[in-house]
């Protein structure tokens, strides 16, 4: 069946996310039919580059042979059964490896299903740790602007983007909000690093005036994703880190997007040597073939839950798909993967090129600011470029550039009118190349700017 047709069936019963249902009715969006590497192919058979990894997850290409031979034989075993009462082997293994990984003190697992529910999870022992430890009264949490924790009620409590917040905020429960390092924005300050410094500053007030009401920070380490990619700069999670000790509050680090490799490191809190009480992970951690989700914490999180019966100190908490054997199985392949193929020695030379290839963005004016970690990387579009005045909203540029990257063979997603870039870690040279020159051409078509040569 071609593309249209299944438009027109997609129009009459679906419902997507993120998106405006009227002009999605006008838009004839890509059918992904089957994919093969780094490609997505549309039922009419034309390939993408994939140049955000499915949504931020896919890891080591798509149709790996041995991640989809690691699925298959766990079907021939089970595909299911509950993790409550029982327990699996994959489940177990994969518990093991990624205590093994994670940053040192990091001793326990829990899974859930997605992101969301794996900060919803940490929000919730948080909550429970304190009560459970003498401080009952440390109930809130203190996050930063600008932030984004997943879509559920309490994830989304954490979050400082008012376009994903305003319309439920009779939902959410109050939180305390800190600025985050936006250096592009900041207007106290010139520098990434000044910027950071004051933002911790402004963190230390408030933990020195309120620490016992706050059970915990919470914070996406090193880059905030849906916030629009924006970097911290060396020292700020440490800086963190040091201030939740001082204070006597959590650090909850939400690795979903940073972790198994985005950020040039397995988590994004090893590129200071910082060990969170509790990490939410998801994501990359199937390689982008399954749900999954996990929070780890420390020995200390976990004691406080350890009691008789009667004292009630159970963790009340559970998903029906907990610990579900098929995407363990796929991310232990995954996992496996990453040894085998050596992926993080491997994505050194890419991230080296990608940051070079940048230079080349900057020739376009309204190319305002490009903010880079690891394969990953925001690239801020603005009307007025001297004064960083941004696009009216209902211009939607960051979509502009996604329409002309379809044209040209490539799936872009943007953040509001950051264009954002995240292929699979095993992109090869060649195709990153191709990428990054159809991400600068779409743009300059987008902006109006004349064409011209890609150098990239």
């Amino acid at each position: 069946m071609r593309s249209a047709s299944w438009r027109a069936r997609d129009r009459r019963v679906l419902w997507h996310p993120f998106t405006q249902q009227k002009a999605w009715m006008e838009e004839d969006f890509p059918v992904i039919a089957r994919a093969r590497g780094s490609y997505l192919v549309d039922a009419d058979g034309r390939r993408y580059l994939d140049g955000v990894s499915s949504l931020w997850c896919n890891v080591h290409g798509h149709r790996k042979r041995e991640m989809d031979a690691a699925i298959a034989a766990q079907l021939r075993k089970v595909a299911h059964a509950t993790f409550l009462g029982c327990s699996n082997p994959p489940a177990i293994e994969l518990a093991e490896k990624l205590v093994a990984i994670a940053p040192k003190g990091l001793t326990r697992v829990f899974y859930s299903d997605d992101g969301s529910t794996a900060v919803e999870v940490a929000l919730k022992m948080a909550l429970q740790f304190w009560r459970q430890s003498g401080a009952p009264g440390k109930t809130r949490f203190l996050v930063l602007t600008e932030g984004y924790h997943g879509d559920t009620v309490g994830a989304m409590s954490l979050g400082g983007i008012d376009l994903y917040l305003d319309r439920f905020r009779p939902l959410l429960f109050e939180t305390i909000h800190a600025p985050t390092t936006y250096a592009y924005r900041c207007k106290r300050a010139a520098t990434l690093d000044e910027c950071g410094r004051h933002c911790l500053q402004d963190i230390e007030a408030i933990l020195e005036a309120r620490a016992g009401e706050i059970a915990g920070i919470v914070v996406e380490p090193v880059i905030q994703g849906a916030g629009g990619m924006i970097v911290q700069p060396p020292g700020f999670l440490a800086g963190l880190r040091a201030r939740c000790d001082k204070y006597g509050v959590l650090l909850v680090a939400d690795e979903v997007m940073t972790g198994f490799g985005r950020t040039g490191r397995m988590f994004a809190c090893e590129h200071e040597g910082v060990t969170p009480d509790l990490m939410a992970v998801s994501k990359g951690i199937t390689g982008g073939y399954l749900p999954l989700a996990a929070t780890l914490a420390t020995e200390r999180i976990y004691g406080a839950f350890l009691g008789e019966r009667a004292e009630r100190k159970t963790f009340f908490h559970g998903h029906t798909y907990t610990g579900n054997p098929l995407a363990c199985a796929a991310a232990l392949a995954s996992l496996r993967l990453f040894e085998k193929e050596k992926v993080l020695e491997r994505l050194r030379p890419k991230v080296h090129f990608m940051g070079n290839a940048f230079q080349d963005f900057y020739e376009i004016p309204q190319v305002g600011d490009i903010r880079c970690c690891g394969l990953v990387a925001g690239l801020e579009l603005v009307k007025d470029p001297d004064a960083r005045e941004p696009y009216p909203f209902e211009m939607a540029m960051g979509h502009r550039v996604t329409l002309e990257a379809r044209k040209r063979g490539a799936i872009l997603r943007p953040l509001g009118d950051v264009v954002v870039l995240m292929p699979p870690l095993s992109i090869s040279m060649t195709e990153l190349t191709k990428l990054l020159a159809i991400t600068l051409e779409s743009i300059r078509a987008a902006v109006g700017n004349p064409a011209r040569a890609p150098s990239v």
